[in-house]
């Protein structure tokens, strides 16, 4: 039986990652998206990150930023509800991340991506949210494990 498609919310450092390296599995996430395995989601805020992410550090690469968006069919979620950012304080106290973490709950998502150890990943077993928290390679990897024959 072929597993459902994962929603995936991807932070600003993963969007930035693929932007970098044609190779990594950020930019792998936005295959998976063109070819309609993984829903790729971000929020408002994220979009805007990465947008003053790749003008400050490598503005060259902003047409890289807009194809993968493209081609990876990512979608835009509205802004989050006072009552997510509420619950994403509750695990994020560094604001900008707060908000973040309120976008991907808002989303939906099955996934929140990111490779932020700082604020993220160090605690995610201990957070109790509607979606799991993980690398791209932590994704890639339960991605294989499903398209595995018995």
């Amino acid at each position: 039986m072929m597993p459902k498609n994962r929603s995936v919310f991807l932070d600003t450092s993963v969007v930035f990652a693929a932007v970098l390296s044609e190779s990594g599995g950020a930019r792998k996430l936005f295959h998976l998206g063109e070819a309609g395995i993984l829903r790729l989601v971000v929020g408002p805020n994220v979009l805007r990150e990465c947008d003053d992410v790749v003008r400050r550090k490598t503005p060259t690469s902003l047409s890289t930023l807009a194809h993968l968006l493209s081609i990876g069919r990512v979608e835009t979620t509205p802004s989050p509800t006072k009552k997510e950012i509420a619950l994403a304080r509750m695990y994020v106290d560094y604001e900008p991340d707060a908000h973040v973490l309120a976008e991907a709950i808002h989303s939906a998502s099955d996934w929140f991506v990111t490779h932020d150890k700082e604020h993220f990943l160090k605690v995610r077993k201990e957070w109790n949210l509607p979606l799991k928290i993980g690398t791209p390679g932590d994704l890639i990897q339960i991605l294989k494990e499903d398209f595995t024959l018995p």
